[in-house]
């Protein structure tokens, strides 16, 4: 039985999410965990888990094709091997995290994974398949220099797991470790907005690095977390997308090459932030929304249970299904995870979105096992079902009432164009 048993890492993690839940209730830390942000860090993760699905044997690839033409030295495997590899990984990490934070294009991938105003182990799931991308290209280093990929991949997998424990409230200093390992009072720092905490611990491991360039700051005030300028939205779409979006108008705005090249390569210190001010505008980010009714969280809640069930299982039995299975579930979870942002967001298009889920499973059941009349009766119904507006309202109305708060306000002052 091929069974792929690194899906047992999803239970995993969520154990460890719920027990920190429970024990920041127990503490009165009510403010650990906000349903917002905690569906919007996981539907992060989800869509990572499952990309790492389809690309990760092509990291690994690299790897060993990097190792086996180029290397430049012949290192062997000894035990003491071992120990040069995990500090060189974690001083090549703490450069791929340092320039993340300091390079527009870098830090437009890495921003999701700081976006969450709140710090637990669901923030710790804030990863995207860009910055998977990225890394791959530094952690090729790795092989370059000679250490065998049979090595590197065993190393990497433990950084991803430690760094997941770092991203925590509810464990306080650590005594003597903290002068020899990133601890979670050092990551707390790394994710917080307040000025002295900027650009501080990009370790991942072990702590010797910020304080051998410079950069290590120590935890005194509790932190205020998130981005310099919060995105206040859950829309997963613009959570991944908007910082990108925001260097394109700034390279497209700039006159000169060197306006351009600061737009790609400078710091994010030089993004004016009324350009995404006005992209939220244009795109309608912040808008008036309505009381959520009983029945919102109780069909989020089957939302979010639905794509992490639907990953774990095709993680597991990915080597038995077969390719259209395989496209048609990732389709579902996708969309899935664009409608729950959506749905936070009270977007006009969630019932678009529901209906487009429909369509999924019955064009699997049409292709997979040839029931092309089944499949043009029920894809003419769900086209009808998408222009009817009483039925669409009736839909909004499940999750919605009419009154509401009012909508963020927005600087109209702003002096770039669109």
């Amino acid at each position: 039985m091929k069974y792929n048993y690194m899906a047992l890492a999803i239970p995993g993690f969520l154990l460890f999410i719920l027990l920190e839940y429970l024990y920041a209730k127990k503490r009165k830390k009510n403010d650990v965990y906000k349903y917002e942000s905690t569906v919007a860090n996981l539907s992060v993760g989800v869509a990572d888990r499952l990309m790492d699905l389809f690309f990760s044997a092509s990291f690994y690839t690299i790897y060993y094709a990097v190792y086996e033409h180029f290397h430049l030295f012949n290192i062997g495997r000894q035990w003491y091997v071992w120990v040069f590899l995990l500090l060189a990984t974690d001083l090549v990490w703490y450069w791929y995290h340092r320039l993340g934070h300091q390079i527009n294009v870098l830090w437009a991938a890495h921003i999701v994974h700081h976006q969450s105003e709140e710090f637990n182990y669901t923030a710790a799931t804030r990863i995207t398949v860009f910055q998977a991308f990225i890394r791959t290209a530094f952690w090729s280093l790795l092989p370059l220099m000679g250490f065998h990929p049979d090595m590197v991949i065993p190393v990497l997998l433990l950084h991803g797991i430690y760094s997941f424990f770092t991203h925590t409230r509810v464990i306080g200093k650590l005594g003597f470790l903290e002068y020899i390992l990133i601890t979670p009072s050092h990551h707390r720092v790394h994710h917080a907005a307040d000025e002295k905490y900027l650009d501080k611990n990009y370790g991942d491991i072990f702590v010797f690095w910020d304080k051998l360039f410079g950069t290590f700051q120590k935890e005194e005030e509790e932190p205020v977390y998130g981005i310099v300028h919060p995105l206040k939205s859950y829309y997963f779409l613009w959570q991944h997308f908007h910082y990108y979006m925001e260097i394109w108008v700034a390279f497209t705005k700039a006159k000169t090459f060197k306006a351009k090249f600061t737009a790609l390569f400078g710091g994010p210190e030089t993004m004016n932030p009324n350009i995404r001010v006005l992209l939220e505008r244009k795109l309608r980010i912040h808008k008036h929304k309505d009381h959520t009714t009983n029945n919102f969280k109780t069909y989020l809640n089957l939302q979010m249970v639905m794509v992490i069930l639907a990953l774990f299982l095709m993680m597991l039995y990915y080597n038995y299904l077969s390719v259209d299975a395989i496209i048609a579930i990732s389709a579902g979870i996708l969309i899935t995870l664009v409608y729950c942002g959506s749905l936070i967001e009270q977007q006009r298009y969630i019932y678009y979105l529901e209906i487009m889920r429909l369509f999924v499973p019955v064009a699997f059941v049409g292709y997979h096992y040839g029931y092309i009349f089944f499949f043009g009766i029920t894809a003419c119904t769900l086209l009808l079902l998408l222009f009817s507006d009483k039925l669409s309202t009736w839909y909004r109305q499940l999750f919605f009432d009419a009154e509401g708060e009012k909508q963020p306000k927005v600087n109209h002052n702003s002096t770039v164009s669109i």
